[in-house]
């Protein structure tokens, strides 16, 4: 990366589609252009997305970049509306959007949920929790053996787990992951998405109540009673966007990277025989589908904090920028011309950055892994002949380019 000026001439904003889609081919054509892209965001926002692995690894560690949005120059200026349906990204106060200090004192605050040796100790909960759900596919099946995996299965394992290490009553799960969805979606209108907010907000604030009057051994408790040594604590504010940041992450990313990985295996039966019979690991399927197909597409946003020259393309300062995950795990310099194949073989598979890359790497990144690894490893062993019910390309897509999967995954448990 470097901060020279360039002559070449820009080439034209790609239009992101609030209603998401499928987002590779769009991919391909912009990485044909470049690392970097200038994006037009919903209501018209100019923004730009860094697409190239090499590019995107240098941008999200880069000391010039921000996540505060005291660096977005068109927010600051008054230029976007209430209910813009990207502005919580850009607004929530926790990890996400903090620099400096302040993301050091969040973090380390979290820090001890999310140890290797906390993420061991939920083991036992994942593998029983799994059990019990794969327990109840048969029984959710019509009687023509077809089941949605991704309501029945994908979604309660990641959602059970993260409520349940942050104390959240199972009567609010339902709930979360539908104002969740809605808070992802960037085909929504101002009046629905401020009302998901304001009613995210209102629920996690009963929570926290909730845990205040009667803490337990839950992240959200220790969270209310947490002080660093220079008697630093979350704010009100920080600790309910904390709360939302770490349920919708917690779960929909997983939840992706589940649908996904089911996805990849059944139209690519040649990798799934492989690994069952241990030709290579669960572990191989979740970091190929990590690379292959990213449970996050472009990620809003960060900021340059002064104008920057990103793979020959200027990105000027205050800009709103996407990380490209899904772009960046398919660019042929980085994984190669056959990029675009899933190949849970591959050696470079754990080159990816799905899951982040410097000081905002994904906290939960060990826990996603190992509820994946059990829930593919358990699921196929259970039923492996598993199949789409549907071909692959008819399932509905997330209604966001911000999430990339699925809305549903209707599949035949017994071929």
């Amino acid at each position: 990366m470097n901060t020279s000026p360039t002559n070449a001439a820009a080439p034209s904003p790609h239009r992101l589609d609030p209603a998401g889609g499928c987002p590779h081919a769009a991919n391909a054509r912009l990485l044909a252009r470049g690392a970097v892209a200038p994006v037009v965001l919903p209501g018209d926002v100019q923004g730009m997305a860094v697409l190239g692995h090499e590019a995107l690894k240098e941008f999200l560690a880069h000391p010039d970049v921000a996540k505060n949005a005291q660096h977005f120059a068109a927010l600051q200026a008054g230029e976007i509306a209430d209910g813009w349906p990207l502005k919580t990204f850009a607004t929530v106060q926790g990890m996400t959007t903090a620099d400096g200090a302040d993301h050091r004192r969040l973090r380390s605050l979290m820090s001890k949920a999310f140890t290797a040796r906390r993420v061991e100790e939920l083991r036992p909960s994942v593998e029983e929790l799994t059990s019990r759900l794969l327990d109840g596919l048969e029984t959710a099946a019509g009687e023509d053996g077809v089941v949605d995996l991704r309501t029945h299965f994908a979604l309660p394992l990641p959602m059970g787990v993260i409520c349940e290490l942050l104390g959240v009553e199972e009567s609010h799960h339902d709930r979360l992951h539908a104002l969740s969805n809605q808070i992802v979606a960037t085909d929504i209108g101002p009046a629905e998405a401020m009302a998901a907010n304001r009613e995210m907000v209102e629920v996690l604030s009963a929570v926290a109540a909730a845990r205040t009057a009667d803490p337990g051994d839950d992240l959200t408790s220790a969270m209310i009673a947490a002080r660093e040594e220079g008697g630093d604590r979350f704010s009100p504010h920080e600790l309910i966007g904390t709360l939302m940041l770490t349920i919708i992450a917690g779960h929909e990313t997983t939840l992706n990277l589940i649908t996904n990985a089911v996805r990849a295996l059944c139209t690519h039966r040649d990798q799934l025989d492989l690994v069952l019979a241990g030709g290579a690991s669960w572990a191989d399927v979740v970091e190929e589908t990590l690379r292959w197909d990213s449970p996050v597409s472009y990620f809003p946003f960060r900021y340059p904090t002064r104008d920057l020259t990103v793979d020959g393309t200027v990105i000027p300062r205050g800009t709103p920028v996407l990380a490209g995950y899904s772009a960046a795990g398919r660019d042929t310099r980085a994984h190669g011309a056959d990029a675009a194949r899933f190949d849970i073989t591959r050696t470079d598979g754990s080159r990816h950055l799905s899951l982040g890359h410097g000081a905002h790497f994904c906290m939960g990144a060990p826990l996603a892994r190992m509820e994946s690894v059990t829930a593919l490893e358990r699921l196929f062993t259970r039923f492996p002949a598993l199949d789409l019910a549907v071909p692959e390309p008819e399932l509905p897509r997330h209604a966001s380019f911000v999430g990339n999967s699925v809305r549903t995954l209707p599949v035949r448990l017994k071929g």
